[in-house]
């Protein structure tokens, strides 16, 4: 009985040892099975954004946990607090993972293509494989409070902006402030211990850095897609059909010597309980030719909505006919662009 006892004992040294010396090689397939898994999510995210209720929860276990990390998990030593590390670390990646990958396709759907809010969209997919690679995450992303604070004001910031229009039916614009101050508040909590905001300085350099982040989220306001708004198509001609909404004399291209009215209409995509106000602007080339009036936007419609606009047109060289769809906010929902022929 004790031979078999030691027996086992040894195999499973040997076991360990044996995964120990492969631990790094262990990690990456992890994260690679993991990423896998985040196809599976993100083809979620495309079909049924409803699991967005579901958001809070996840953001606050994350924020919980990080703070239970970088105040006490990371500031001590020995075996068990290691454990704990890893552990921590697995569940808060489970937790990034499963809502990053979520909400980037439903981002993805909203942006314009070559356009500034494609920039957002990289830097979001970017986050989501971070949080997929165990030995970044574990080794640094973590482990440092800057960082870890970072890299949650981040994701809260996206999230958040994209969660609350659908479940609080606020306008695009006011998700954006109540994500920024999420962020802010996520940031703070995490980069600075709970000890230190008893201190004067540190709620100072807090205000300071709360005023910071407020002006980046305003000057960057331009390039985060609207989501989960978004333009489904335009169609350009030269009279409209008031019955339904749609272009009549369909225009593929604009006759270099063509002059008279041009009619657009356009089907913006809202889901229920998204409330918004989208306005249409007329370009030629780069020149801004007029802005219609903020149209109401109101979720929900099966068949979407469409709005149209019409503008009186010369001839003016090789020029092309520039139609963009903004929120109220100035996020880009849509372009469509109608081209000059000889």
């Amino acid at each position: 009985m004790g031979t078999g006892g030691g027996r086992r004992r040894t195999a499973l040294v040997a076991l360990r040892q044996r995964v120990e010396r492969h631990a790094s090689l262990l990690w990456w397939l992890h994260s690679f099975y993991v990423l896998a898994l985040g196809t599976g999510i993100m083809w979620l995210g495309s079909r049924n954004i409803a699991w967005l209720r579901f958001a809070a929860f996840y953001l606050l276990f994350i924020w919980l946990s990080s703070v239970f990390l970088v105040e006490v998990v990371n500031r001590r030593e020995g075996v068990w607090w290691s454990r704990a590390r890893i552990a921590v670390n697995y569940v808060n990646k489970n937790f990034y993972q499963q809502l990053l990958f979520f909400i980037l396709p439903i981002y993805a759907a909203s942006t314009t293509v070559w356009s500034g809010n494609l920039i957002f969209v990289v830097v979001l997919a970017v986050s989501a494989v971070l949080s997929t690679l165990d030995l970044v995450y574990d080794r640094f992303l973590s482990v440092h409070r800057t960082w870890a604070a970072s890299f949650f004001a981040f994701n809260v910031f996206a999230v958040v902006n994209v969660a609350l229009p659908l479940l609080l039916g606020i306008s695009n614009r006011q998700a954006l402030m109540l994500s920024t101050v999420a962020a802010v508040v996520g940031f703070a909590t995490i980069a600075w211990r709970l000890s230190h905001l008893r201190r004067t300085a540190t709620w100072l350099g807090i205000a300071g850095g709360a005023v910071l982040v407020l002006l980046i989220s305003e000057s960057i306001r331009p390039y985060v897609p609207p989501a989960p708004l978004r333009l489904l198509a335009t169609e350009f001609g030269t009279g409209l059909d008031l019955g339904v909404f749609r272009v009549t004399g369909a225009l593929t291209s604009l006759p270099r010597a063509f002059s008279g009215r041009v009619f657009a209409s356009t089907a913006l995509r809202a889901p229920l309980g998204l409330k918004d106000q989208v306005e249409l602007r007329w370009y030629r080339g780069s020149r801004l030719l007029w802005t219609s009036t903020p149209h109401d936007i109101l979720g929900g419609r099966v068949q979407g909505f469409r709005l149209w606009t019409s503008i009186p047109v010369a001839p003016s060289g090789s020029d092309a006919l520039r139609l963009d769809a903004l929120t109220a906010a100035g996020q880009l929902v849509g372009r469509a662009t109608l081209g000059v022929r000889p």
